[in-house]
């Protein structure tokens, strides 16, 4: 069964310490384990998507302008990936199945050509990785279980700003989207 790797919102404004919406500590946790299963997964010859949150400054119309502070804007250092993930995007990406894919909304795939992407190289099962557990992750794996993928979560690689929210989320996936959940 051919697998791909989305790496979601991992950037600093999601996960370092000083950033406008971070999932702190938890969050910065992530960052072995996330390298090394997208090194993995480059290696491996699989695809890899950084699935990555962008927002314009200032923008009203856009629904999470009234529910978080202003986060991944546009050409800003909080957009960028964080810490060493950055370092392994920036040396991989000239490769074929690496990939970046710009969202606007909480899932992968609203308003993006993630499907095409995937469908087209015959990707079936989709590993996750990155934050907001019960935010991004969540909706986005939501869409791909509607869309008929197996979906793979990776605990080690998963974490939010709300624990309780991140609880939840992992016994969802597993519980109703009957995606696998591992360490």
């Amino acid at each position: 069964m051919k697998k791909a790797l989305l790496n979601i919102d991992y950037t600093y404004d999601f996960v370092a310490p000083e950033s406008k919406l971070t999932c702190g500590e938890p969050g910065q946790k992530l960052l072995p384990y996330i390298c090394n299963v997208t090194k993995t997964f480059i290696e491996n010859k699989d695809l890899v998507v950084f699935s990555i949150d962008l927002h314009k400054e200032d923008d009203t119309y856009h629904p999470e302008s009234k529910q978080f502070p202003p986060h991944n804007i546009e050409n800003t250092m909080g957009r960028e990936l964080y810490n060493d993930l950055n370092n392994l995007y920036q040396a991989n990406i000239e490769k074929d199945n690496v990939l970046w894919s710009d969202k606007t909304r909480f899932s992968a795939f609203a308003g993006t050509d993630l499907e095409i992407k995937l469908r087209e190289r015959g990707i079936q099962e989709l590993h996750l990785v990155g934050v907001c557990t019960d935010i991004c992750i969540l909706h986005t794996a939501v869409d791909a279980y509607n869309k008929g993928f197996k979906i793979v979560i990776h605990e080690q690689g998963v974490a939010s700003f709300n624990q309780a929210g991140h609880d939840w989320a992992l016994a969802h996936f597993k519980n109703t989207l009957g995606a696998e959940v591992i360490n």
